[in-house]
């Protein structure tokens, strides 16, 4: 394996660990280390943070945390009531 991608598995400690859990990418790099941008992207969809899901996960945190004001709000008007 060539010195710059060992630099950046020790660097990122998330690609090293994408790596070790999709093997195939070892093989790939090191006949073509140019698709380091690759493993990048296909790890960052791995992991969820892609812009999509992280737009999508905000929405869930949200949606919770307005249906965990709503259930306050009626739990506040019949105990109170």
């Amino acid at each position: 394996m060539r010195v710059e991608l060992q630099q950046l598995l020790v660097e990122k400690p998330e690609l090293r660990q994408f790596m070790r859990q999709n093997p195939i990418w070892y093989r790939k790099l090191t006949r073509n280390p140019n698709q380091i941008p690759e493993l990048e992207k296909e790890a960052n969809y791995f992991y969820g943070k892609t812009l999509p899901q992280r737009v999508e996960k905000m929405q869930n945190n949200l949606g919770l945390a307005m249906m965990m004001i709503e259930m306050f709000k009626m739990g506040k008007t019949t105990v109170g009531g």
